[in-house]
């Protein structure tokens, strides 16, 4: 069959992008035919066997996803011109499920979106204006899919008729070969880190990833350790700031890396403090690396991390996050047994589940 995917894709940095290149390189491997649809980039090329298509356009916020649904229904348009497309698939209701469901619905193609998190978290509960447009693309669409529970059971609250049927759970899933327990030091050497613990963060630098309160954490805590923060936005100036006007030591920012892979396994446990979150990719990816986590106990957070592989923190108590990374540095035997359950969680969420109706 012949897939069109539409939505963040490498080299694009994120969560989507990974969740569209791994359910795409297990298409592919299945013998399926994989076009990408995604954001204007200078590098982008066809990669592991997958047809990358860049869209024209300017990276300007405000603007850049008004620009993308035009340009990227255009590119759709132009594809099905070329190529007998069989299924549409949307990743982010708006705005690339939001051109998946128009150019489907249009040409009579089964169209598929994916909800990603922020989508409905953040962009249908903080704007008002964008709920009738992320409503029509919920109710325009063949199947909507689901990143956690908690991402569904919000979906299907909009009241949008026929929705809960038609809304299904879809997993993130870990690359294990990729994120790898196996021991790599490497990103710690470089970085000259070897003498503390590293507490890692990585993400977007977002309001709602809460890493400001990471670093007001840092400034209580009571064990001693480096935090290195891996990851750009738009709060990496004012963070940076904060850090050096008030004098809040052992604090590392790396910019955005396309190599967390490697930099996983450097540290001691990875923190993951968002007020909201659909999933949190990052979390099974540390745990793949045979890494404790901490997490917020909110949306799909709680779905992933149990009491055998790390803990819950509550994101608007600087002083729970501080006291649950001082739990896990300080206390060696907590952070083994962790460790050791940490690999068979992970495989939990290993399988890359193929969520097309056409496709078994």
């Amino acid at each position: 069959m012949k897939i069109a995917m539409v939505g963040q894709f490498p080299p694009h940095v994120g969560g989507v992008g990974v969740h569209i290149h791994t359910l795409s390189k297990q298409l592919v491997k299945e013998g399926h035919e994989v076009y990408v649809i995604t954001y204007p980039h200078k590098d982008i090329k066809d990669i592991d066997g997958i047809h990358v298509i860049g869209t024209k356009g300017l990276n300007i916020p405000g603007v850049r996803g008004l620009m993308f649904k035009k340009n990227a229904k255009k590119a759709l348009e132009n594809l099905l011109e070329k190529e007998d497309i069989d299924i549409i698939h949307g990743h982010y209701l708006f705005p690339a499920g939001a051109a998946a469901v128009e150019v489907g619905n249009e040409h009579g193609i089964k169209t598929y979106v994916t909800a990603h998190g922020s989508d409905m978290f953040e962009l249908y509960k903080t704007q008002p204006l964008m709920r009738s447009t992320l409503k029509k693309v919920l109710k325009r669409a063949d199947v909507v899919l689901a990143v956690s529970n908690a991402l569904r059971h919000e979906i299907i609250a909009t009241g949008v008729e026929g929705i809960a049927s038609k809304t299904r759970l879809s997993w993130n899933s870990v690359d294990i070969n990729k994120f790898s327990a196996k021991e790599n030091t490497t990103f710690k050497e470089e970085n000259r880190l070897e003498d503390k613990p590293i507490v890692l963060f990585v993400g977007n630098l977002i309001k709602r990833k809460n890493v400001e309160s990471l670093l007001e954490a840092k400034k209580i805590a009571n064990s001693d350790y480096y935090l290195v923060i891996v990851g750009d936005g738009p709060l990496f100036k004012k963070l940076n700031n904060k850090v050096e006007e008030e004098n809040i030591r052992d604090v590392i920012f790396t910019g955005a890396r396309d190599d967390v892979e490697n930099i996983i396994p450097s540290c001691d446990v990875l923190v993951l403090p968002s007020f909201s979150e659909s999933f949190g990719l990052v979390l099974i990816e540390a745990l793949a690396c045979g890494k404790p986590v901490i997490g917020s106990n909110v949306g799909g957070i709680t779905e992933i991390i149990n009491k055998n592989v790390g803990l819950l923190v509550n994101p608007n108590k600087i002083s729970s996050i501080a006291s649950a990374i001082d739990e896990i540095i300080n206390d060696e035997e907590l952070r083994m047994v962790l460790s050791l359950n940490a690999r068979n969680r992970a495989l939990d969420f290993s399988e890359v589940t193929i969520p097309y109706d056409e496709v078994k």
